[in-house]
């Protein structure tokens, strides 16, 4: 599941995860995202921090306090100064945080594939 208000990241993230053979579903708000994430129970969440109708922590937390979601694995993606943003994602659980643009390399598909169930 991509949780970006962005269309353009949106359509760069689905390409990468449609090359490792994800399904992808969209998301560009905060909050209602979490309630759609409950209802796919994706294998991944990769959740931008800036979106409109809940900030990306407050969907994080949501997520986590969720027993459904909780054991979701979650890939951050922001344009945010990583500088205590990164610790604090790592916090809330992610697995990894993504500087925009994010560039599908090598080190991103591991990440990825290092949490596919299929």
């Amino acid at each position: 599941m991509i949780i970006v208000d962005e269309q353009v990241a949106s359509l760069a993230l689905h390409v990468g995860l449609k090359a490792n053979d994800y399904e992808t579903h969209f998301a560009a708000e905060g909050l209602p995202a979490t309630y759609d994430a409950g209802k796919i129970q994706p294998d991944l969440i990769i959740l931008d921090l800036g979106l409109p109708a809940g900030d990306g922590f407050t969907v994080m937390e949501r997520l986590r306090s969720n027993p459904h979601l909780s054991c979701i694995p979650l890939i951050v993606v922001s344009a945010r100064d990583p500088k205590g943003n990164r610790e604090r994602a790592q916090q809330c659980g992610a697995l990894a945080y993504l500087q925009k643009p994010v560039k599908m390399n090598s080190s991103w598909a591991w990440c990825a594939n290092s949490s596919k169930t299929k």
